[in-house]
């Protein structure tokens, strides 16, 4: 549990220093807000995680791996790409560099997004079943110190000393995560051993039917176990909710990120508060009111069932986006500020829990870090993809207009909300078995 803490603070340092804190940056130093909007893509790499995750899980590498073994060594050689990209990030002028910029915030993207594979795995690999949820807990609670430190500690360094020195500094804590996998140990139990039985049969198969030479055949054994078949077992299971499923998860958190991307240059540039009390306010504030979210939300899931829940997050994310267009419309109020960060920062904290407990309610047994990893990826692509136009948006039409279109896209997410509430004992029949249902049993967020 204490290494699990470790890694999630790992895991969660890189996020905001390409997302929001990095946001923040790029206002600070006066770069314009179309090109802000841009840099949100860099986001998209934690989307499209699933299309590499098999590599992560399958190819061992040179010298590392006799080392550290597969799962410890593929989350070292992540956090070197981590720390290399954060500090050649502190070393670019972004108003003169900004494509240096964003390459380089993409190395940062892509290996934090690698971890997050990797970590995964040695989570569900380390423990028996029964300490999964305890080393989960341990794990998100790293991540949300991390994101305090990347979020509120990024921004009092920047204010007080420079961006260069911020990110050198939130470089050398990749160095946390670093020491903690040279002290852990390596799993040693293999919880894929079902796939590669799955990858056997399929090898035969390809080669008794086809007549493939071995590696061919070994090559579609792979595939399938490792890639296709997650996802065929995902459609066989739900048919046709399937589509309506990921449509669910594709559009839920839209709303909630797309107005993320413009929130710091809104609080910086237009309404004129300083580093220090957008700190104050929406990280260390917010952070607890998020907290407070997750365990209230953790709690009403217990109590109502995840699916209510669920329609309750959607609802209160896109009434909490339009607190920000009333907000736009007033002098600048620190108190004022407060009071909507809170909203939305404890509207998100019930959503997000929410999402995770209904999206691993539908996962397999056999499939249950790929399936995850679909939906993980799937909730966050869309979002991260409209968000990009985001500055656009602002430049033409304003804040306060941009805040209104945001809680507009948040409307879909209700509507299927309220399908999957009114189709419930549908998904509760074709959920899987000796697992549980999701409005039956009791959910820890």
């Amino acid at each position: 549990m204490i290494a699990l803490l470790f890694l999630g603070f790992s895991a969660g340092l890189p996020f905001l220093l390409v997302f929001s804190t990095l946001n923040a940056r790029l206002a600070d130093v006066g770069v314009e807000t179309a090109t802000i909007g841009f840099f949100s893509w860099l986001g998209i790499t934690y989307s499209i995680k699933v299309f590499w995750a098999p590599v992560v899980d399958r190819l061992k590498l040179p010298l590392l791996d006799r080392l550290l073994g597969k799962r410890r060594s593929w989350i070292i050689f992540a956090q070197a790409g981590i720390a290399t990209g954060l500090y050649l990030m502190a070393h670019v002028d972004a108003t003169a560099a900004p494509e240096m910029m964003a390459l380089c915030g993409l190395l940062v993207a892509f290996s934090s997004a690698t971890q997050d594979v990797a970590i995964d795995a040695y989570r569900i690999e380390i423990a028996e079943e029964r300490l999964q949820a305890a080393l989960a807990a341990t794990y998100i609670f790293g991540y949300r110190l991390a994101l305090l430190v990347a979020g509120a500690g990024a921004l009092y360094l920047a204010e007080f000393w420079s961006w260069q020195v911020s990110y050198e500094v939130m470089a050398a804590l990749v160095g946390v995560g670093a020491l903690t996998v040279l002290i852990v140990r390596e799993p040693s139990v293999n919880h894929f051993a079902a796939a590669q039985d799955i990858a056997h049969k399929i090898e035969q198969e390809a080669a008794r039917r086809t007549h493939l030479n071995p590696r061919l055949a070994r090559l579609v054994g792979w595939f399938y176990a490792a890639v296709a078949g997650p996802f065929l077992d995902f459609f066989r299971r739900y048919k046709e909710l399937a589509l309506v499923i990921l449509l669910m998860v594709a559009v839920y958190r839209i709303s909630d990120i797309a107005m993320g991307v413009m929130a710091n240059p809104f609080y910086l540039d237009f309404m004129g508060f300083s580093k220090t009390q957008v700190a104050d306010v929406t990280k260390i504030f917010g952070f607890f009111m998020t907290i407070a979210g997750s365990l209230v939300g953790g709690v009403m899931v217990v109590r109502y069932g995840v699916r209510r829940i669920l329609l309750l997050g959607a609802i209160m994310t896109a009434a909490t986006n339009l607190l920000f267009v009333v907000l736009a419309q007033y002098p600048p109020n620190i108190v004022t500020l407060a009071a909507v960060v809170s909203a939305d920062n404890l509207s998100g904290g019930i959503a997000n829990v929410a999402l995770i407990a209904w999206l691993s309610s539908m996962t397999s047994a056999s499939f249950t870090a790929t399936q995850y990893a679909l939906f993980s990826s799937l909730m966050t692509l869309p979002g991260k993809f409209l968000g990009g136009f985001s500055g656009i948006v602002v430049a033409g039409f304003g804040y306060a207009e941009f805040f209104l279109v945001a809680g507009i896209m948040g409307v879909p997410a209700i509507l299927l909300a309220m399908f999957m509430i009114r189709n419930g004992h549908r998904l509760d029949a074709l959920a899987p078995r000796n697992e549980s249902k999701p409005d039956a049993e009791p959910v820890s967020p």
